[in-house]
This record gives C-alpha cells, structure tokens and sequence, in this order.
C-alpha cells in the first residue's frame, strides 16, 4: 500500500512537470496549421538576432566561469586553509545573492558606475561587457562558491599543501597544480550552472543595454506567438544539457576514482 501510495506521488509530480513541457513542445511545432513541424524552429535560426544573442550570452558564460573560478577557488582554498573561523561569513555573503534581487544588484552597479562616477564603466561597450560579468558572476557566486567548497571537503587540503610546499612549489603552482585538479569536478559543476544561468538573465542584460539572449526571448514573446516556444524549448534543452553534462562529469570522476 505504502509502495503504490509513493509510486502515485511520483508519478502526479512527474505528470506535473512534463505536461507543460510537452504542451510547449507541442505548441512549438504548430506554426504549419493541420500538421507538426519546425517552421518556428527554423525562423528563429534564420534570425540574424538569434545567432547575436545566442553567441554574445556564450561568450559571456564562459568569461564568467573564468573570472568565477579565478575568484571562488583561491578564496575557498584560502579560508579553509587559514581561516576557518571566517568560513561562517564568507558563506553568509555568498548567499546574498539569493535575497537580493537581480534588479537592485544592476542598479547598484549602474549608480557605482555609470559616466558620471568615479569609474564610468557604463561609458563604453566594453565597460558595461565587464559589468555585466561581474554581474553574472554575483548571481552565480552561490552556487561556484558552494561546488568548490563541497569539493575541497573530500580533500586534506593541508596535507596536499604541506607536501607541495616541501618540493618547493609556489602559491600559483599549488593552486593549478594541485588544488584545482583535485576539485575539477565541482568546478566544472559550477561551471554548468554559471551557464544555464547567464543564458537565460534578464534583468541585467535588459538594464545594461546588452544583446543577450535573455531579453531577446522576453522580445520574441511580446511579439510573437510561436517563436517564443521554439525559443524557450532551446532554452530548457540548454539548461537540460548542462545539468546532464554535470551528471555525466561526476560519474566519471568517480568511476575513475574506483579504479
């Protein structure tokens, strides 16, 4: 009784998440009245401002991941080498993130920075690019900063340190040689999520005047009816690909692990 009580719950909550995925899916491939197809796929790929904004959110991802993992991993290595006690705070402040709403986070930024502050980042395109990765990066901040402590856990982080220091090896060199292979994995788990998170931001690349991907879907669903579906089935296929790649990255590594 308890079996079929839990495989009904399971089941209720599974129709409940993949009834309107496949309801979107369905309604994507209706542009053709009377029979399926990818004629709103096909639209939205001939868009010379689907490829912009596609291509400008990638390469915002990947610099984000780059300055986030340049920034988390040193960081995190440091306060559980030397100062644990901080550990408390520093995780306090990387939760921030969460409560704070994206809108007010760019509003800070547009009044710190704008043409008229001491640091006018906001007064040319590559400023206001560097803005938006750190904002990308604040937003993401909760979860790299979380992958790489839970990685650095399953690591004697002083042991490997010592050792290293013993053969004569630098910060740098500890960091890229030691540290950062042991904690791949959760980096590259971060890494995913910092993706399906840059693309699919709007208020900030909205704010900040920027051709990414988010406020072209938000445009594309003001003015159209079935590009919008097309567009946010890639969307959930990306976020889908990521978490799959994450999934596949750590199974891996604990197969390679077991040998």
């Amino acid at each position: 009784m308890k079996r079929a009580a839990a495989w009904s719950v399971l089941l209720l909550g599974l129709a409940y998440f993949i009834l309107p995925l496949v309801g979107m899916v369905e309604f994507s491939l209706s542009m053709k009245r009377g029979v399926y197809s990818f004629e709103a796929y096909r639209v939205v790929f001939a868009d010379p401002r689907f490829r912009e904004t596609f291509l400008f959110s990638v390469m915002m991802a990947l610099l984000t991941i780059a300055f986030g993992v340049l920034l988390v991993v040193p960081t995190a290595f440091w306060v559980r080498l030397r100062l644990p006690g901080l550990r408390p705070y520093v995780e306090f402040v990387t939760l921030l993130p969460l409560v704070i709403p994206a809108i007010v986070t760019v509003f800070g930024y547009i009044r710190l920075y704008n043409t008229s502050s001491w640091l006018p980042l906001t007064g040319s395109i590559f400023g206001t690019n560097l803005l938006l990765i750190f904002g990308y990066a604040t937003l993401s901040l909760p979860y790299m900063y979380r992958a790489v402590d839970t990685g650095l856990r399953t690591i004697d982080v002083g042991t490997l340190t010592e050792a290293a220091q013993s053969l004569g090896a630098g910060w740098v060199t500890i960091l890229a040689r030691v540290i950062l292979p042991n904690v791949l994995v959760s980096v590259l788990s971060g890494a995913f999520v910092t993706f399906a998170i840059v693309m699919g931001e709007f208020t900030m690349a909205a704010l900040l005047n920027r051709p990414a991907f988010g406020p072209y879907l938000q445009l594309m669903g003001a003015n159209r009816a079935y590009e919008p579906f097309a567009l946010a089935t890639i969307a959930f296929v990306i976020t889908w690909a990521c978490m799959g790649l994450m999934q596949l990255v750590t199974r891996f590594s604990k197969h390679q692990g077991a040998r």
